[in-house]
């Protein structure tokens, strides 16, 4: 297993406060050598709201050269308009060759920030790229004590358990947890597995036992992974995307939305 890092990074803002989080929680999952595009879209709507919206762009572009100095990244901030913010997101990554989109989802439908709504659904299902998506408490936490890679499958996403080891690797080598939410089967065990990574991450694989009426409640998922993940004392929640063609994919905005309201954790979850 190697770690995953991005050559390019997008970060679509909507607001100044979030900018040099952002661009930290990227840093720590950027190539030596990476970039970090940080994209501020104005809705367009009438002329003078644009202007002002346009004038007031400074209070993004500012931090985010000051931010990416004291990181000594490459940070590259751009102010547009956009009457189709979704699709100005995912031209950009095309554009730029980004390799990863980084957003968060705080906000609500009804509030004025276009990074929430049908623009997060618009970005998880059509981006060719990894999108990441982190809650609040993962942009303002300093260090992770562990990080636990939560799965409904036998066997944790591989982007997933990648994304795990760089942060790892990035927090000093805190360990990392492979977590199984699952039925028992016949004779089967809740074991303990233990290993190291070839960087010498310490990987423990976990089972947590749920009954089939329970997993086979779709809008009851965010609540058994915070329940499964509560017995482990919580740490950096890592939820990769699982698509097995049936059930259809797990990363919605609606299951990311349940879930950051309700984790009293940091979260991030990879689409890939």
């Amino acid at each position: 297993m190697t770690g995953t890092v991005y050559r390019k990074i997008l970060l679509p803002v909507a607001t100044p406060p979030e900018v040099e989080p952002m661009i930290r929680f990227a840093a720590m999952l950027l190539d030596t050598d990476g970039e970090i595009r940080v994209l501020h879209l104005i809705p367009a709507s009438t002329l003078p709201e644009v202007t002002r919206e346009w004038r007031a762009s400074v209070n993004l572009v500012v931090p985010a050269h000051e931010t990416g100095a004291a990181l000594d990244v490459r940070v590259e901030p751009e102010v547009r308009s956009a009457t189709d913010v979704p699709t100005e997101i995912l031209e950009s990554a095309e554009a730029h060759e980004a390799e990863a989109i980084l957003l968060t989802l705080r906000g609500d439908r009804r509030s004025r920030n276009p990074l929430v709504g049908h623009t997060a659904t618009g970005i998880l299902q059509h981006a060719q790229t990894d999108v990441l998506v982190v809650n609040r408490l993962a942009l303002t936490s300093e260090k992770f004590p562990r990080i636990l890679v939560t799965t409904f499958r036998p066997e944790a996403p591989r982007r997933a358990a990648q994304l795990a080891e760089t942060i790892s690797v990035r927090n000093g080598g805190i360990p990392v947890v492979l977590l199984s939410l699952g039925p028992r089967g016949p004779g089967e065990g809740v074991g303990v597995e233990e290993e190291r990574s070839e960087r010498g991450i310490p990987f423990t694989r976990k089972r947590s036992i749920f009954s089939e009426a329970l997993l086979g409640r779709r809008r009851r998922f965010p609540e058994l992974i915070l329940q499964a993940a509560a017995k482990e004392r919580f740490g950096l929640l890592v939820v990769g995307e699982e698509d097995d063609g049936a059930g259809g994919p797990l990363l919605t905005r609606r299951f990311l939305e349940e879930l950051f309201r309700a984790a009293p954790c940091p979260v991030i979850a990879l689409r890939s």
